[in-house]
């Protein structure tokens, strides 16, 4: 999901630019995975509380969408054969995003939708504008069309939609600007995000690394197309039916589509998995086509809630809980922590030892990592999601607090891997 290794030299973003992205990542998945612990009993609650609301936008902006800001900034000018149009625009919404998020989920974590969330949410809008800009004109001024960058303009276009949105939101609580109460919206500003902005970014980039990093040749560009079809069309029939509401199994019809596209998504990382020519997997790619296999989780667990709500009229809380942990701690969680040191350890290779390749040994970009740091993080992970799920659907605290401690070893290990390589040094001959 994250950044490409260029092959040539004039494509590739500086350094500089990308690695702030990352290191904030990191750090945001740490705090996040502290707020979980000190506040794990929250999840056996409702899911529209305070605490809830800080864990899921410190993950959502801080974690996923950060390093995907940072890392496509590297990625997208790979894929349009051009070099990005404009350093200074990655560093204004680096610069603004990373002031405005912590504002936001700090307003979100003492319920204070005053100056500190709304500013917090301007200056996430300005920053994902910003980006928008930055990856349009690029696009734009590219000779080259490519089916992966139309899936990354238009996933940020629904990520600027879900942030004016959120941010609408946020006033709402003040000034009335909505017609409805904030809470009504909820629903599409959450999907708007995750399907529109994660689910549709994550499917154009990942069916681009994932054969490239299993030595693959497989392409498919007539079935990204429909998958790319897919998914857009599941959203603007999903605002069709939130703006005008009528008979509730025809929310069936979204989750259809959705359901459909990653079932095609399934096969093209199959079909690039049998036809690799790398037979060895490493672990970083085990890890991310878990991910690939824990999409269709999230859209089985919201077949059942509606089944839920038509039948009953009622919400399922731990149901809906679970949903959005097994979105953010789930999927976007595995693909990252997979694809991270896949991708950074080249960038920062490129960094230290470019101009010295073929002077000296220099190291492979995956020794910069500890790869026995990684597999206890993959371990601690998996066994941490699991234990909190449980926890979450049975309403149990007791496995609640031990699934957080070990997402949070996750994080710690996570951080001091990236921090190792981010920091690695040449050895002095």
């Amino acid at each position: 999901m994250l950044a490409a290794a260029a092959n040539t030299n004039v494509k590739n973003t500086s350094y500089k630019v990308v690695l702030p992205f990352y290191l904030y990542a990191a750090i945001s998945f740490l705090a996040a995975a502290v707020l979980l612990f000190v506040s794990s009993s929250a999840f056996s609650g409702h899911y529209f509380q305070p605490k809830i609301l800080a864990i899921t936008h410190t993950m959502a902006l801080g974690w996923g969408t950060m390093i995907i800001l940072g890392a496509s900034h590297q990625l997208v000018p790979v894929l349009i054969e051009s070099k990005l149009y404009s350093n200074t625009l990655a560093y204004i919404s680096f610069i603004l995003a990373a002031i405005g998020i912590p504002l936001l989920v700090y307003g979100f974590y003492i319920f204070d939708m005053g100056w500190p969330a709304q500013w917090g949410g301007c200056l996430v809008a300005l920053a994902i504008l910003a980006y928008l800009v930055n990856i349009a004109i690029s696009i734009v001024k590219s000779k080259s069309e490519n089916v992966h960058a139309i899936f990354v303009f238009t996933a940020t276009a629904w990520l600027f939609f879900t942030v004016v949105l959120g941010l609408a939101q946020v006033h709402n609580f003040t000034a009335n600007i909505l017609p409805s109460d904030s809470l009504h919206y909820l629903t599409l500003h959450a999907h708007a995000g995750i399907v529109g902005w994660f689910l549709l970014l994550v499917l154009g980039i990942a069916s681009r690394l994932i054969p490239m990093f299993l030595i693959s040749k497989y392409n498919n560009v007539k079935l990204l197309w429909w998958i790319y079809t897919l998914i857009n069309l599941a959203m603007l029939v999903f605002i069709a039916l939130f703006l005008y509401p009528g008979n509730r199994v025809l929310i069936f019809a979204p989750v259809i589509l959705i359901f459909a596209a990653l079932s095609l998504f399934i096969y093209y990382c199959l079909q690039a998995y049998k036809q690799r020519i790398r037979k060895q997997v490493d672990e970083q790619v085990k890890l991310s086509l878990l991910s690939v296999l824990m999409l269709l989780l999230p859209v089985l667990l919201l077949i059942i809630v509606i089944i839920f709500l038509i039948s009953a009229s009622s919400e399922k809380l731990n149901l809906i809980l679970t949903y959005g942990f097994l979105i953010f701690f789930g999927w976007i969680t595995a693909i990252i922590l997979g694809m991270t040191f896949k991708t950074l350890p080249f960038i920062v290779w490129n960094k230290v030892y470019h101009q010295r390749s073929g002077l000296g040994k220099t190291p492979n970009p995956k020794d910069l990592f500890n790869n026995n740091i990684f597999k206890s993080m993959a371990v601690a992970y998996i066994a941490g999601f699991i234990i909190f799920v449980i926890g979450i659907l049975t309403g149990k605290d007791i496995l609640l607090k031990p699934g957080a401690v070990l997402l949070l070893i996750t994080a710690l290990l996570y951080n001091q891997n990236v921090l190792k390589v981010i920091l690695h040094k040449p050895k002095q001959a």
